[in-house]
């Protein structure tokens, strides 16, 4: 059993890890509403239908709207004058693309490295050489 103050490091280390982890993203979240608030009128047109171009963008801005929309701001996330079926596959791809930009980045690692090391006690005792 490791002695208690090395328990009590471990603890207090991932818990700064998750303060950290949760202020990161709620600056983040502020950093993306603001933008969101000051992209949204120019992005939605007032004078044209939008199609699949504008589908794409306002696909792509739509995750960035749910913290403007708890700031209490009313944003758009879709435009309601559009081409149909060209502006949802253009809308449909643009989350799908923010999606992967965002989750890609956020759970990519380099080749090579990996979340866990291999000289815990599982590898030492599961080596092929004899001890």
């Amino acid at each position: 059993m490791p002695p208690p103050e090395v328990s009590l490091r471990t603890t207090a280390s991932q818990a700064r890890s998750w303060i950290s982890r949760l202020l990161s993203l709620i600056v983040v979240a502020v950093v993306f509403g603001w933008f969101y608030g000051w992209a949204a009128p120019r992005a939605y047109p007032a004078d044209e239908r939008a199609g699949f171009g504008y589908g794409l963008l306002h696909g792509a801005l739509m995750p960035m709207a749910f913290p403007t929309l708890i700031m209490g701001k009313d944003v758009p996330i879709y435009a309601e004058r559009n081409t149909g079926r060209r502006y949802k596959l253009g809308y449909i791809a643009g989350i799908n693309l923010c999606g992967l930009v965002f989750f890609g980045s956020a759970l990519w690692r380099p080749p090579g490295k990996s979340s866990r090391t291999e000289t815990g006690s599982y590898a030492s005792s599961h080596s092929s050489h004899p001890q």
